[in-house]
Parts: C-alpha cells; structure tokens; sequence
C-alpha cells in the first residue's frame, strides 16, 4: 500500500493512497474528518448506519471519531482531505456520499504535494483555504445501502443481497418470513427510509456499480440482477444515474461521453 501526503501542521491537509483489489480495513476512527474520493475503482465504506458505495468522481464524507471500514474493489488511487472539524463553522457531522467536483479534485491533488510548514499569506495556505470553501458545497448523492435494524429485516436483507438475480417480491419475501407484507413494507420504511422496491433498486444499482469498475462485461451484470436483457438493465441504470452505462464508464475514466 501506497501513501503520501501534504504537511500536517494546518486544519486541512491532502493525502493520496493506493490500494489493491481486495484490500479491506477494519473498523477505525479518525480524529479529523475525512473526505475521502477515488479515481479509479470503488471503495465500499461500512458503518453502523449501513454500506456506502464510492466509484470514481464520487468521495464520502466521514465526520471527526465516527467508527468505519473500507473494502476495496479493483485497484484504487484514492484522494482525500482530513480536516479539522472547527476549521469551518458549518462543516457535517454524518456520513454522506457526495459528487467531487473537478475543481475540488484538482485542488486536493495539487496539496497532497505540499511539502512545505504551512505559512501565512502563501500560496500553499490559499490552495488549502480554497479546499475549504469548496467542501462547503458539495452535493450528496445516493450511493447508500441503509444498515436494517430488527432481527427479521437484517435476516431478510442478507437473504436478499446474497443472490440478486432472484426476482423478489415484497408479498412473497412477506410469506417466506410468515409476516404481514403490510408490517413488511411498514417495517422498510421506518428501519431504512424507503419503499422495498426502492431499496432493491438501490441495492442493484450500488452492486452495479462495483461490477463495471471490475471490468464484469454489461450482459453479466445485467443477468446477475434479475435482468432479462442487458437494455432493460441500461434502462434502470440511465433512469437512476442519468448515463447509459456504457457512458457512466467512460466518463468515470475521464473519456468524453
């Protein structure tokens, strides 16, 4: 594993990592808050709260002590910012996935070559201070799998996520667990913040993603979903994601779409 970083003496500092497929940390905590991006790979980021999914032009947010893992899927060249967490007023204490900008991308890779104390009025305060004006306007994106709280629901979950070419359905996974698929649907809801069916998406998509950073051809992942056709995956996945995925991919490598 790969890792260097700018200098240490200032709220905000830049780091680039490095990290194989397959790579995994356990769960740890950091006494600053994290912004942590990939440029290319996915990086799954686990909390008590649930799964959080990064691929590239994505980064989540960590804040200051908040306990988590990681594990990553193809080889990663990560970036990020730790940052004091008084270092603005207005800075967010939860976890989010959100959109990295370019400007903010090439921000962070210019400070990870800071080398230099930190010193007032230079260029490398500016650079750092203006990483600190962007971060305040970062836009979340859903790239998050809710961690279900109740006995039945996680045992539920699990069953589900461990074959996703199954076509489910809320009143048969109802029966399969002798409940109600009203209590089901109630218990959705309330545990995760959403619908069944929108967690089962949102459950395919996340896998989706992880699946075309790993090369895995379109036909399989679509097949591995459920999908009976490739066009009807491409459909679900330009409905969510706004792109095709062929074209997600070339934009997620920088190519023109």
């Amino acid at each position: 594993m790969h890792y260097f970083h700018g200098q240490l003496n200032y709220p905000v500092y830049a780091y680039a990592q490095s990290y194989n497929d397959g790579y995994s940390e356990g769960k740890h905590r950091h006494d600053r808050i994290q912004l942590l991006h990939t440029l290319s790979g996915v990086i799954h980021v686990k909390t008590d709260e649930g799964i959080w999914v990064i691929p590239p032009t994505r980064g989540i947010w960590i804040p200051e002590g908040k306990a988590h893992s990681i594990t990553i899927h193809g080889n990663v060249e990560a970036r990020g910012v730790f940052i004091d967490s008084l270092a603005r007023a207005d800075l967010s204490a939860v976890c989010s996935v959100v959109a990295i900008p370019k400007l903010l991308s090439e921000l962070i890779n210019q400070a990870v070559h800071i080398s230099d104390e930190i010193l007032p009025h230079t260029r490398d305060e500016r650079l750092l201070q203006l990483i600190l004006d962007e971060i305040r306007f970062l836009e979340e994106v859903p790239f998050r799998l809710p961690e279900p709280q109740s006995a039945v629901l996680k045992s539920i979950c699990t069953y589900i996520l461990t074959d996703l070419s199954v076509v489910h359905h809320l009143d048969h996974i109802a029966k399969q667990y002798h409940v109600s698929s009203k209590t089901l649907a109630r218990l959705f809801q309330k545990e995760m913040n959403m619908s069944f069916t929108v967690w089962l998406t949102q459950a395919k998509l996340l896998k989706a993603l992880t699946d075309l950073e790993s090369k895995k051809p379109i036909l399989n992942i679509a097949f591995d979903l459920g999908y009976e056709s490739s066009s009807a995956f491409s459909y679900m996945f330009k409905r969510e994601m706004g792109l095709t995925p062929t074209a997600y991919l070339k934009k997620s490598h920088g190519e023109v779409v």
